[in-house]
Protein backbone atom coordinates (compact mmCIF):
# COMPACT_ATOMS: atom_id res chain seq x y z
CA UNK A 1 0.00 0.00 0.00
CA UNK A 2 2.76 2.30 0.63
CA UNK A 3 4.45 2.19 -2.08
CA UNK A 4 1.09 2.80 -4.31
CA UNK A 5 0.70 6.04 -2.30
CA UNK A 6 3.73 6.75 -3.03
CA UNK A 7 3.67 6.16 -6.76
CA UNK A 8 0.12 8.24 -6.76
CA UNK A 9 2.12 11.20 -4.80
CA UNK A 10 5.35 11.24 -7.10
CA UNK A 11 2.83 11.65 -10.19
CA UNK A 12 1.00 14.44 -8.43
CA UNK A 13 4.28 16.27 -7.74
CA UNK A 14 5.85 15.58 -10.89
CA UNK A 15 2.38 16.71 -12.95
CA UNK A 16 2.63 20.17 -10.90
CA UNK A 17 6.25 20.31 -11.06
CA UNK A 18 5.75 20.59 -15.22
CA UNK A 19 2.91 23.14 -14.76
CA UNK A 20 5.29 25.49 -12.53
CA UNK A 21 7.95 25.11 -14.75
CA UNK A 22 5.65 25.48 -18.28
CA UNK A 23 3.56 28.49 -16.61
CA UNK A 24 7.16 30.51 -15.44
CA UNK A 25 8.54 29.77 -18.95
CA UNK A 26 5.31 30.93 -20.63
CA UNK A 27 5.67 34.34 -17.89
CA UNK A 28 9.37 35.01 -18.49
CA UNK A 29 9.87 34.81 -22.32
CA UNK A 30 10.55 37.60 -23.89
CA UNK A 31 7.06 39.09 -25.82
CA UNK A 32 5.19 37.21 -23.70
CA UNK A 33 0.84 37.42 -24.13
CA UNK A 34 0.51 40.32 -22.39
CA UNK A 35 2.97 42.22 -24.53
CA UNK A 36 1.40 40.56 -27.32
CA UNK A 37 -1.97 41.44 -27.03
CA UNK A 38 -1.08 45.31 -26.19
CA UNK A 39 0.91 45.45 -29.13
CA UNK A 40 -1.85 44.12 -31.26
CA UNK A 41 -4.80 46.35 -30.11
CA UNK A 42 -2.20 48.92 -30.12
CA UNK A 43 -1.50 48.69 -33.78
CA UNK A 44 -5.26 47.95 -34.63
CA UNK A 45 -6.06 51.30 -32.77
CA UNK A 46 -3.78 53.17 -34.63
CA UNK A 47 -4.84 51.70 -37.94
CA UNK A 48 -8.30 53.01 -37.34
CA UNK A 49 -6.71 56.24 -35.79
CA UNK A 50 -8.62 56.12 -32.36
CA UNK A 51 -6.23 57.38 -29.51
CA UNK A 52 -4.11 55.07 -27.67
CA UNK A 53 -4.38 54.61 -24.38
CA UNK A 54 -1.79 52.68 -23.49
CA UNK A 55 -2.43 52.31 -19.65
CA UNK A 56 -5.88 51.12 -20.69
CA UNK A 57 -5.12 48.55 -23.48
CA UNK A 58 -2.75 47.31 -20.73
CA UNK A 59 -5.22 46.70 -18.08
CA UNK A 60 -7.26 45.41 -20.64
CA UNK A 61 -4.66 42.59 -21.43
CA UNK A 62 -4.07 41.87 -17.97
CA UNK A 63 -7.89 41.34 -17.43
CA UNK A 64 -7.71 39.26 -20.94
CA UNK A 65 -4.81 36.82 -20.05
CA UNK A 66 -5.68 36.99 -15.97
CA UNK A 67 -1.81 37.84 -15.78
CA UNK A 68 -0.50 40.81 -14.05
CA UNK A 69 3.36 40.95 -14.59
CA UNK A 70 3.89 42.56 -11.25
CA UNK A 71 2.70 39.22 -9.38
CA UNK A 72 5.65 37.05 -8.57
CA UNK A 73 5.47 33.81 -10.22
CA UNK A 74 5.23 31.60 -6.97
CA UNK A 75 2.23 33.76 -6.57
CA UNK A 76 0.38 33.78 -9.63
CA UNK A 77 1.04 29.93 -10.20
CA UNK A 78 -1.08 29.16 -6.99
CA UNK A 79 -3.39 31.34 -7.57
CA UNK A 80 -3.73 30.03 -11.11
CA UNK A 81 -3.65 26.18 -9.61
CA UNK A 82 -6.24 27.36 -6.82
CA UNK A 83 -8.60 28.68 -9.71
CA UNK A 84 -8.22 25.59 -11.45
CA UNK A 85 -8.83 23.32 -8.50
CA UNK A 86 -11.35 25.13 -6.93
CA UNK A 87 -13.35 26.17 -9.37
CA UNK A 88 -12.23 24.55 -12.43
CA UNK A 89 -11.71 28.02 -14.09
CA UNK A 90 -9.35 28.08 -16.57
CA UNK A 91 -10.37 31.64 -17.21
CA UNK A 92 -11.87 32.84 -20.98
CA UNK A 93 -10.40 32.03 -24.36
CA UNK A 94 -9.21 35.31 -26.54
CA UNK A 95 -9.46 33.79 -29.33
CA UNK A 96 -12.77 32.22 -29.18
CA UNK A 97 -14.62 34.37 -26.47
CA UNK A 98 -15.24 31.23 -24.47
CA UNK A 99 -14.64 29.78 -21.01
CA UNK A 100 -11.71 27.19 -21.86
CA UNK A 101 -13.06 24.50 -20.07
CA UNK A 102 -16.17 24.19 -22.35
CA UNK A 103 -13.62 24.47 -25.61
CA UNK A 104 -11.54 22.11 -23.98
CA UNK A 105 -14.73 19.60 -23.47
CA UNK A 106 -15.86 20.20 -27.13
CA UNK A 107 -12.35 18.86 -28.21
CA UNK A 108 -11.60 16.57 -26.26
CA UNK A 109 -14.23 13.52 -27.08
CA UNK A 110 -12.93 13.59 -30.69
CA UNK A 111 -9.29 14.09 -29.96
CA UNK A 112 -9.57 10.54 -27.74
CA UNK A 113 -11.75 9.14 -30.78
CA UNK A 114 -8.42 9.61 -32.81
CA UNK A 115 -6.26 8.49 -29.92
CA UNK A 116 -7.90 5.55 -29.21
CA UNK A 117 -8.93 4.22 -32.25
CA UNK A 118 -5.42 4.77 -34.20
CA UNK A 119 -3.46 3.68 -30.74
CA UNK A 120 -4.91 0.28 -30.12
CA UNK A 121 -5.00 -0.62 -34.14
CA UNK A 122 -1.40 0.20 -34.10
CA UNK A 123 -0.76 -1.59 -30.82
CA UNK A 124 -2.85 -4.77 -32.42
CA UNK A 125 -0.61 -4.92 -35.60
CA UNK A 126 2.13 -4.30 -33.99
CA UNK A 127 1.72 -7.29 -31.54
CA UNK A 128 0.44 -9.89 -34.34
CA UNK A 129 3.54 -8.65 -37.57
CA UNK A 130 6.29 -8.55 -34.43
CA UNK A 131 5.70 -12.11 -33.33
CA UNK A 132 4.77 -13.21 -36.94
CA UNK A 133 8.05 -11.93 -38.01
CA UNK A 134 9.41 -13.34 -34.97
CA UNK A 135 8.01 -16.82 -35.82
CA UNK A 136 9.34 -16.81 -39.38
CA UNK A 137 12.56 -15.73 -38.05
CA UNK A 138 15.38 -15.97 -41.29
CA UNK A 139 12.77 -16.70 -43.71
CA UNK A 140 11.41 -14.22 -47.21
CA UNK A 141 8.68 -13.17 -45.14
CA UNK A 142 10.53 -11.70 -42.00
CA UNK A 143 12.79 -9.99 -44.53
CA UNK A 144 10.05 -8.83 -46.23
CA UNK A 145 8.16 -7.36 -43.72
CA UNK A 146 11.32 -6.30 -42.10
CA UNK A 147 11.30 -4.27 -45.08
CA UNK A 148 8.41 -2.78 -45.13
CA UNK A 149 8.07 -2.00 -41.08
CA UNK A 150 11.24 0.19 -41.80
CA UNK A 151 9.86 1.84 -44.57
CA UNK A 152 6.89 2.62 -42.65
CA UNK A 153 9.02 3.99 -39.75
CA UNK A 154 10.64 6.27 -41.88
CA UNK A 155 7.43 7.97 -43.43
CA UNK A 156 6.67 11.09 -40.79
CA UNK A 157 2.71 10.70 -39.79
CA UNK A 158 2.82 13.97 -41.25
CA UNK A 159 3.42 12.92 -44.46
CA UNK A 160 0.99 10.22 -44.91
CA UNK A 161 -1.35 12.24 -43.60
CA UNK A 162 -0.60 14.73 -46.75
CA UNK A 163 -0.41 11.68 -49.13
CA UNK A 164 -3.44 9.87 -48.35
CA UNK A 165 -5.52 13.43 -47.78
CA UNK A 166 -4.52 14.46 -51.02
CA UNK A 167 -4.77 11.07 -53.33
CA UNK A 168 -7.69 9.09 -50.84
CA UNK A 169 -9.52 12.38 -50.39
CA UNK A 170 -8.71 15.62 -52.87
CA UNK A 171 -7.88 13.23 -55.98
CA UNK A 172 -10.08 10.02 -55.81
CA UNK A 173 -12.72 11.06 -53.35
CA UNK A 174 -13.03 8.52 -51.72
CA UNK A 175 -12.90 10.23 -47.98
CA UNK A 176 -14.23 14.25 -47.14
CA UNK A 177 -11.00 16.71 -47.55
CA UNK A 178 -11.84 17.70 -43.77
CA UNK A 179 -14.08 18.24 -40.25
CA UNK A 180 -15.40 16.23 -38.04
CA UNK A 181 -18.52 15.10 -39.27
CA UNK A 182 -21.05 16.19 -42.42
CA UNK A 183 -22.51 19.60 -42.45
CA UNK A 184 -25.88 18.34 -43.11
CA UNK A 185 -26.37 15.78 -40.71
CA UNK A 186 -28.19 15.47 -37.92
CA UNK A 187 -26.13 15.36 -34.88
CA UNK A 188 -26.94 12.05 -32.62
CA UNK A 189 -27.10 8.34 -32.62
CA UNK A 190 -28.82 8.15 -36.22
CA UNK A 191 -26.87 5.99 -39.04
CA UNK A 192 -26.21 9.14 -41.12
CA UNK A 193 -24.47 10.91 -38.81
CA UNK A 194 -22.18 8.35 -37.31
CA UNK A 195 -21.32 6.63 -41.00
CA UNK A 196 -20.23 10.07 -41.71
CA UNK A 197 -18.14 10.63 -38.25
CA UNK A 198 -16.71 6.88 -39.41
CA UNK A 199 -15.43 8.52 -42.97
CA UNK A 200 -14.23 11.73 -41.47
CA UNK A 201 -12.02 10.13 -38.90
CA UNK A 202 -10.70 7.05 -41.38
CA UNK A 203 -7.72 8.99 -42.69
CA UNK A 204 -6.92 10.98 -39.33
CA UNK A 205 -6.74 7.34 -37.44
CA UNK A 206 -4.61 6.07 -40.18
CA UNK A 207 -2.45 8.72 -39.52
CA UNK A 208 -2.39 7.52 -35.80
CA UNK A 209 -1.93 3.99 -37.31
CA UNK A 210 1.22 4.50 -38.84
CA UNK A 211 2.59 6.14 -35.72
CA UNK A 212 1.70 3.35 -33.57
CA UNK A 213 2.53 0.38 -35.18
CA UNK A 214 5.95 1.23 -37.26
CA UNK A 215 7.46 2.37 -33.92
CA UNK A 216 7.11 -0.95 -32.39
CA UNK A 217 6.84 -4.21 -34.35
CA UNK A 218 10.77 -4.53 -35.24
CA UNK A 219 10.73 -4.02 -30.97
CA UNK A 220 8.40 -7.11 -30.59
CA UNK A 221 10.12 -9.13 -32.81
CA UNK A 222 13.17 -9.05 -31.45
CA UNK A 223 11.89 -10.07 -27.83
CA UNK A 224 9.87 -12.62 -29.45
CA UNK A 225 12.78 -14.00 -31.22
CA UNK A 226 14.61 -14.02 -27.77
CA UNK A 227 11.84 -16.12 -26.32
CA UNK A 228 11.19 -18.40 -28.59
CA UNK A 229 14.90 -20.06 -27.47
CA UNK A 230 13.81 -20.32 -24.04
CA UNK A 231 12.72 -23.90 -22.47
CA UNK A 232 9.62 -23.42 -21.50
CA UNK A 233 9.23 -23.01 -25.69
CA UNK A 234 10.31 -25.62 -26.21
CA UNK A 235 8.42 -27.84 -23.87
CA UNK A 236 5.36 -26.84 -24.93
CA UNK A 237 6.19 -27.67 -28.84
CA UNK A 238 6.94 -30.99 -27.51
CA UNK A 239 3.71 -31.24 -25.78
CA UNK A 240 1.73 -31.06 -28.82
CA UNK A 241 0.15 -28.01 -28.16
CA UNK A 242 -0.64 -26.11 -31.25
CA UNK A 243 0.78 -23.70 -32.64
CA UNK A 244 -1.87 -20.85 -32.28
CA UNK A 245 -2.24 -21.58 -28.83
CA UNK A 246 1.72 -21.34 -28.54
CA UNK A 247 1.51 -17.89 -30.24
CA UNK A 248 -0.73 -16.04 -27.77
CA UNK A 249 -0.37 -17.83 -24.61
CA UNK A 250 3.63 -18.33 -24.75
CA UNK A 251 5.28 -16.04 -27.00
CA UNK A 252 2.78 -12.97 -27.28
CA UNK A 253 2.05 -12.96 -23.43
CA UNK A 254 5.81 -13.23 -22.20
CA UNK A 255 6.95 -10.41 -25.23
CA UNK A 256 4.89 -8.08 -24.39
CA UNK A 257 5.96 -6.19 -21.36
CA UNK A 258 8.34 -3.62 -22.94
CA UNK A 259 5.82 -3.07 -25.92
CA UNK A 260 2.91 -2.61 -22.96
CA UNK A 261 5.08 0.12 -21.50
CA UNK A 262 6.05 1.70 -24.70
CA UNK A 263 1.68 1.47 -25.23
CA UNK A 264 0.86 3.29 -22.31
CA UNK A 265 3.59 6.03 -23.14
CA UNK A 266 2.42 6.26 -26.85
CA UNK A 267 -1.27 7.14 -25.38
CA UNK A 268 0.57 10.75 -24.51
CA UNK A 269 2.06 10.67 -27.89
CA UNK A 270 -0.57 9.97 -30.27
CA UNK A 271 -2.28 12.90 -28.29
CA UNK A 272 0.71 15.36 -29.63
CA UNK A 273 0.83 14.04 -32.52
CA UNK A 274 -2.65 14.93 -33.28
CA UNK A 275 -1.96 18.93 -32.42
CA UNK A 276 -0.86 18.19 -36.54
CA UNK A 277 -3.05 15.58 -37.44
CA UNK A 278 -5.93 17.77 -36.79
CA UNK A 279 -5.09 20.68 -38.23
CA UNK A 280 -3.92 18.77 -41.44
CA UNK A 281 -7.56 17.59 -41.63
CA UNK A 282 -9.31 20.39 -40.08
CA UNK A 283 -10.24 17.93 -37.02
CA UNK A 284 -11.94 20.52 -34.52
CA UNK A 285 -10.40 18.71 -31.20
CA UNK A 286 -8.36 19.40 -28.80
CA UNK A 287 -4.74 19.62 -31.11
CA UNK A 288 -6.31 22.02 -33.10
CA UNK A 289 -7.57 24.54 -30.56
CA UNK A 290 -4.58 23.88 -29.13
CA UNK A 291 -2.19 25.23 -32.43
CA UNK A 292 -4.76 28.12 -33.04
CA UNK A 293 -4.17 29.33 -29.46
CA UNK A 294 -0.50 28.94 -29.91
CA UNK A 295 -0.57 31.06 -33.08
CA UNK A 296 -2.92 33.71 -31.69
CA UNK A 297 -1.20 33.67 -28.03
CA UNK A 298 -4.66 32.74 -26.36
CA UNK A 299 -2.60 32.18 -23.22
CA UNK A 300 -5.38 30.94 -21.04
CA UNK A 301 -5.98 28.13 -23.83
CA UNK A 302 -2.68 27.01 -24.47
CA UNK A 303 -2.01 26.62 -20.45
CA UNK A 304 -5.24 24.78 -20.44
CA UNK A 305 -4.35 22.71 -23.04
CA UNK A 306 -0.88 21.87 -21.47
CA UNK A 307 -2.28 20.52 -18.36
CA UNK A 308 -4.47 18.60 -20.36
CA UNK A 309 -1.84 16.69 -22.36
CA UNK A 310 0.96 16.74 -19.73
CA UNK A 311 -2.34 15.13 -17.05
CA UNK A 312 -2.85 12.50 -19.66
CA UNK A 313 1.21 11.40 -19.82
CA UNK A 314 1.75 11.81 -15.88
CA UNK A 315 -1.43 9.14 -15.91
CA UNK A 316 -0.27 6.71 -18.54
CA UNK A 317 3.25 6.55 -16.78
CA UNK A 318 1.43 6.06 -13.59
CA UNK A 319 -0.80 3.02 -14.98
CA UNK A 320 1.95 1.30 -16.82
CA UNK A 321 3.46 1.11 -13.69
CA UNK A 322 0.97 -0.43 -11.18
CA UNK A 323 -0.05 -2.76 -13.72
CA UNK A 324 3.07 -4.76 -14.74
CA UNK A 325 2.00 -7.31 -12.65
CA UNK A 326 -1.36 -7.81 -14.26
CA UNK A 327 -0.08 -7.75 -18.03
CA UNK A 328 3.01 -10.05 -16.77
CA UNK A 329 2.89 -12.28 -13.69
CA UNK A 330 7.00 -12.75 -13.67
CA UNK A 331 7.20 -9.05 -13.78
CA UNK A 332 5.34 -8.57 -10.05
CA UNK A 333 4.94 -4.91 -8.88
CA UNK A 334 7.08 -2.24 -7.57
CA UNK A 335 5.97 -3.20 -3.83
CA UNK A 336 6.99 -6.57 -4.34
CA UNK A 337 10.05 -5.20 -5.87
CA UNK A 338 10.88 -3.05 -3.15
CA UNK A 339 10.82 -5.50 -0.67
CA UNK A 340 13.96 -7.47 -1.49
Amino acid sequence: MNYYIRRFAQAIVTFVVGMFITFALYRLVPGGPVQAIIADRVQTMQQRGQPVDTQEVAEMAEQLTGINPDTPIPIAFYEWLRDIILYQDFGESILFQDPVFDILFRGMPWSIFLSVYGLLLGFTATIAVGVFMAWHEGTKIDSGLTVFVLVMRSIPYYVAAIVMLSVLAFQWGLFPTGGRAPPAATPGFNVEYMIGIARHATLPILSNFIVGFAGGAIGMRALSVRVIGEDYLRSARLRGLGTNRILTRYLTRNSILPIYTGFMLGIAGMFSSNVITEVIFQYHGVGWFMLEAAVSQDYPLVMAAFVFFSGITVTAILIADLTYGLIDPRAGTGASRESF
